[in-house]
């Protein structure tokens, strides 16, 4: 089973708002998925982002992929 750390798209069209969630990577995007992580809020002004980072850390350890946006958004926040 290869698990991912992944955003998951929920809001209206043209309005999107994105959990990050951990979900094997065989489920669709917005299908099922494992665990929720946090969120990603893109159209504030700054861009919000919440995550819990001991989860975030334990996952990884035990071989969690993060996708590359998610990466991104772990250095930022000081999660990786």
């Amino acid at each position: 089973m290869a698990v991912k750390i992944r955003l998951r798209r929920m809001g209206a069209k043209k309005a999107p708002f994105y959990r990050i969630v951990v979900a094997d990577s065989r489920f669709p995007r917005d299908g099922r998925f494992i665990e929720e992580l946090g969120y990603y809020d893109p159209m504030k002004e700054p861009s919000e982002v919440k995550v819990d980072p001991e989860k975030a850390r334990e996952w990884i350890r035990n071989g969690a992929q993060p996708t590359d946006t998610v990466k991104a958004l772990f250095k930022k926040h000081g999660v990786l």
